[in-house]
């Protein structure tokens, strides 16, 4: 069987790079991008391409799905990954940060989106977009995400309604608090299940959401956040 090609960002390391090994072992070739080099060694060790670069920059992007179709000549699957965006106090969050958080959230969706689809009209394909619970619990704590990544989710339902019939399915998944980075005892004892999600959990469930077995699921938004989120 003829292996599918997937084209993972922010892959060098926390949830970008267990996905890149989940998918290495699920028989995927996988085409990561990072803005360090350690991304390339990722890559030579998943027997797959690695390029450094970086999600905002269109011309990044075009050299990222260039290597992919040279390489494998497909791409079958994307996982939107990012670095984090900017923090602060509500109003003194300046407009340059706004901007730059809303090119690292959404445009690098849409970017990517202009690339891949085209190349995914024959034989279908599926993106998934890693997003936070912030897109459905808004978090002063995380302003700049909350709210970008809430469009982020208005996104994917215009994309699921156009592409639908072409077979190319996107989703968001909604991690919460994650291994990745330090977690406080006040908020692990928000978290009903009583702990943060390891990285390796949210790279399979992006496994499965690209995955045959998830073939009926576009245009949502999946949280995986131990049951953090209220909102129903």
């Amino acid at each position: 069987m003829k292996h599918k090609v997937a084209i993972i960002t922010a892959a060098s390391r926390g949830m970008g790079a267990a996905c890149a090994r989940e998918l290495a072992e699920n028989d995927y070739h996988v085409v990561l991008m990072s803005t360090t080099d350690s991304v390339l060694t990722l890559a030579d060790e998943l027997g797959g391409k690695g390029l450094v670069g970086n999600v905002t920059n269109s011309d990044d992007l075009q050299k990222l799905v260039d290597l992919a179709v040279e390489s494998y000549g497909q791409v079958d699957a994307v996982i939107n990954n990012t670095g984090h965006p900017p923090k602060g106090e509500l109003l003194e969050i300046t407009d340059a940060d706004w901007h730059q958080a809303f090119d690292l959230l959404l445009m690098n969706v849409v970017r990517m989106c202009r690339l891949v689809v085209p190349l995914m009209l024959k034989n279908g394909g599926s993106i998934v977009n890693i997003s936070s619970f912030g897109a459905e619990e808004p978090n002063l704590n995380f302003p700049t995400s909350s709210t970008i990544r809430a469009g982020l989710s208005a996104y994917v339902k215009l994309f699921a309604d156009k592409y639908g019939k072409d077979g190319i399915r996107m989703n968001n998944l909604l991690p919460g608090f994650v291994d990745s980075y330090d977690v406080s005892d006040e908020i692990r004892s928000a978290i009903p299940l009583g702990r943060e999600a390891t990285v390796s959990e949210i790279a399979k469930t992006a496994a499965f959401l690209l995955s045959e077995e998830a073939s009926y699921i576009t245009g949502q938004n999946i949280r995986a956040d131990g049951g953090l989120g209220r909102s129903m």
